[in-house]
């Protein structure tokens, strides 16, 4: 008989960052989210390489493996275009059926969630908020504070992404700020 040895950690999150082997890194700047803000002069006047997020991701499973999961933790920056908050490109699941988590690690924003009928509602983000995402509902984060909102997220490995329907199609409702306050419109 084999035994296996005791092995250390080899992923960590400290803070808001995730550390360790296989863990990637992207980074989106306003350039990459063109079409999503709604006053478009305004994103017109920013500069493209302003940093918007940037998203940690530990995938150990090939993308589309049935029973896997990931892991990933997004800094999403402080910031407005006109009157519309800083916020993540937004997606439904491939998988529709397919849920997910998100919690609140650091600073304050709204997590904006939009169904098939696109009946649109948010829900606050904090640090230690939990939140389920059930399977068909479209999802994406907005940062309404003033330092950055880092939350981090787990999701079945075979759920995929479908961004391009929020492109073409965007969200039913916005999140803006009115009289210093976030507000769903």
């Amino acid at each position: 008989m084999k035994h296996k040895a005791i092995l250390s950690p080899g992923l960590f999150f400290i803070g808001d960052e995730l550390k360790g082997e296989n863990v990637s890194k992207s980074q989106r700047t306003l350039g990459d989210l063109a079409g999503i803000f709604e006053d478009q002069a305004a994103y017109g006047r920013m500069p493209a390489e302003q940093l918007a997020y940037e998203v940690y991701s530990y995938l150990p499973e090939r993308e589309g493996t049935p029973g896997g999961l990931y892991f990933g933790i997004t800094r999403l920056y402080p910031g407005k275009v006109g009157n519309e908050y800083f916020m993540t490109k937004g997606h439904f699941h491939r998988l529709e059926d397919r849920a997910e988590y998100y919690w609140g690690l650091e600073g304050e924003g709204m997590l904006i969630l939009m169904d098939r009928e696109r009946n649109t509602w948010a829900e606050r983000m904090v640090p230690g908020s939990l939140h389920y995402i059930p399977g068909g509902v479209a999802h994406r984060v907005t940062n309404t504070g003033s330092g950055i909102l880092s939350f981090a997220a787990c999701w079945p490995s075979d759920a995929g992404h479908n961004y391009e329907e929020i492109a073409n199609e965007g969200f039913s409702a916005r999140l803006i700020e009115e009289n210093g306050t976030p507000k769903l419109r």
